[in-house]
């Protein structure tokens, strides 16, 4: 008897929530820790289309948190490496790699395309914001992940609403801001309630909207982003 590769998943949900996963469109901003992580959870799954973007090639410092950094893979695009991937694990899916470093200015346009979900993996605050803003605007559901760097205790990552967030800089950031032009609509983030540790901060040069950054461990970046992709298959299938 002939297998297909999904049978387990189709098992577990039923054959009319596979069907609804395969016709499901997802969008995907950042493909890093968070957002590699993500994006293979939900191929995996069984999502049918996605479009992932992001502008970065893989840094030898992406290997302690990164699927796709490897050492032969140093210096590769990150959008077609996780696109290959992805279609690896599912030769029907339907993949789009973006290969671009969004400007704040372009995410209203991009998120206008019709997706069903959208996942914000992005780690700098003015583009993070207007996608946020984008999706807000365009009544897109979506989910926004929050500072997983400076942490170290799985326990208190969770899916809350971003007013709720606490011990997250790049939350207050995010709220500050939406403060500022009065988007006051609460929306699910996954975010880490504990302590940031101050002493896991490095400056950079402001490239790219990113002015610091916090040491991360292995494990952090693909927890926020399993949370991330279950919470959209669970709104999907349930």
């Amino acid at each position: 008897m002939a297998h297909h590769w999904l049978d387990r998943t189709t098992l577990l949900i039923g054959k009319e929530q596979r069907q609804r996963l395969q016709a499901t469109r997802v969008l995907i901003v950042g493909l890093g820790g968070v957002g590699g992580f993500a994006a293979e959870f939900l191929a995996r799954a069984g999502v049918g289309h996605m479009t992932i973007v992001d502008g970065d090639e893989v840094d030898v410092t992406n290997k302690n948190r990164q699927v796709i950094a490897l050492n032969s893979t140093i210096g590769q695009p990150k959008a077609e490496l996780v696109r290959a991937r992805l279609e690896d694990i599912n030769p029907d899916m339907e993949v789009e790699a973006i290969n671009q470093f969004l400007e704040p200015d372009m995410m209203l346009e991009l998120v206008g395309k019709g997706f069903d979900y959208v996942l914000d993996c992005i780690d700098s605050i003015q583009p993070k914001f207007h996608l946020i803003l984008a999706c807000k605007r365009h009544n897109t559901r979506f989910i926004s992940a929050m500072g997983a760097g400076g942490k170290m205790d799985v326990s208190k990552v969770k899916v809350m609403n971003i007013w709720h967030t606490e011990n997250d800089r790049l939350a207050l950031q995010i709220k500050k801001l939406l403060k500022k032009k009065k988007a006051l609509r609460k929306f699910k983030v996954v975010c880490s309630t504990e302590p940031i540790r101050e002493d896991a901060l490095e400056y950079t040069d402001g490239t790219k909207y990113k002015k610091t950054y916090y040491g991360t461990i292995s494990y952090m970046p693909a927890i926020f982003g399993l949370y991330m992709a279950e919470w959209v298959i669970r709104k999907i299938v349930d």
